[in-house]
C-alpha cells in the first residue's frame, strides 16, 4: 500500500540502521580501549567479576610491597649478624693469642686494645642495623610481620634475634677484656659460645628470609595469573574487531542507501496524479 503518512519501508530501514550504528559504536569502543568489556554497560556480570579480580591484583601489589619491606629488614639483620660473626672470629683469635702466659705485657695490652675495639664495634653494628624503623638485632622488636594474602587475613612472621653484648646470643659482657692471661683464657670459651649462637641466629634469620622469598614468588605468580584471567574476560580480540569494523562500516553505508531509497517511495504517488 502506498501512503504519504506512513512510510513502512523507511521505518524498517531506520531500525536496521540504528542497530548497525549501535554495533559500530561498540566495536569502535573495543578498538579504542582494547577492551570488549570496558564498562558495566557492556556486560554487567563480566565487568563485576573483572573488577573483583582487579581488586585482588591490587591487594597482591600491597602484599608484594609488604614482603619486600620485611625481606629488606631481615637482610639488614643478616648483614649485621654476618659482620658480628666475622668480628667474633677475630676476637677469638685475639683472646687465644692473649691467653699465652709467655706473652709480654706490651703485646698483651696491644691485643687487648684491639679486642676492645672489636667488642665495641659489635655495639655500633647492632645500633645501625635499622631498616624502615625496624631493628631485628637490638632487642627493640620481637618480630617482623608481612602480609601474605590479598584480603589481609594471613601474615608471615619472622622472629628477631637480639645480638647485643651481654645478651643470650652474644654473651660477651660490654666490659669484657683480655687484659690478663686468665681473662683471655676465659674469654676464648665465651667468644666461641657467642660465635656458635650468632651463627645459629643467622640460620634462623635465613629461614625467615626464605619464607618471605617463597611467598613473594607465589604472590607474584598469582597476581600474573589473575591479570591474565582479567584479560581473558575483558580484552578485545583486535583481529576480530578489525574485521567486524569493516563489515559494519559497509553495512552502515548500505543502510543509509536503503533509507534514502525508502524515503523516495512516497514521491512515486505523484505519478498517479499526472
Amino acid at each position: 500500500m502506498l501512503s504519504v503518512n506512513t512510510n513502512t519501508g523507511a521505518m524498517m530501514a531506520l531500525q536496521y540502521l540504528d542497530q548497525t550504528q549501535a554495533q559500530l559504536a561498540r566495536t569502535q569502543s573495543a578498538i579504542n580501549t582494547g577492551l570488549k568489556v570496558a564498562t558495566a554497560k557492556d556486560d554487567g556480570a563480566t565487568y563485576a567479576i573483572a573488577q573483583n579480580m582487579r581488586g585482588d591484583v591490587a591487594g597482591y601489589a600491597s602484599v608484594t610491597d609488604s614482603i619486600n619491606r620485611g625481606m629488606s629488614a631481615v637482610d639488614v639483620a643478616m648483614s649485621a649478624g654476618q659482620s658480628i660473626s666475622d668480628l667474633l672470629i677475630q676476637m677469638k683469635q685475639k683472646a687465644l693469642a692473649a691467653s699465652d702466659t709467655s706473652l709480654d705485657t706490651a703485646s698483651r695490652q696491644a691485643m687487648n686494645q684491639d679486642f676492645v675495639a672489636l667488642r665495641d664495634q659489635i655495639t655500633t653494628i647492632v645500633k645501625n642495623a635499622v631498616f624502615n624503623g625496624f631493628n631485628l638485632v637490638d632487642g627493640s622488636t620481637n618480630q617482623i610481620t608481612a602480609l601474605a594474602s590479598a584480603d589481609g587475613t594471613r601474615h608471615i612472621t619472622v622472629s628477631a634475634q637480639k645480638m647485643t653484648l651481654s645478651g643470650t646470643i652474644v654473651t660477651i659482657k660490654s666490659t669484657g677484656t683480655i687484659s690478663t692471661a686468665a681473662k683471655a683464657s676465659t674469654m676464648v670459651a665465651t667468644v666461641q659460645a657467642s660465635l656458635t649462637n650468632v651463627n645459629s641466629a643467622l640460620a634462623k634469620l635465613s629461614s625467615g628470609s626464605k619464607k618471605f622469598s617463597i611467598q613473594l614468588t607465589f604472590a607474584q605468580k598469582l597476581s600474573d595469573t589473575l591479570t591474565a584471567g582479567i584479560g581473558n574476560l575483558v580484552d578485545a580480540n583486535m583481529a576480530q574487531e578489525s574485521a567486524q569494523l569493516t563489515a559494519l562500516q559497509t553495512k552502515q553505508q548500505l543502510g543509509v542507501q536503503a533509507l534514502a531509497i525508502a524515503n523516495q517511495a512516497p514521491q512515486s504517488i505523484l505519478a498517479l496524479f499526472r
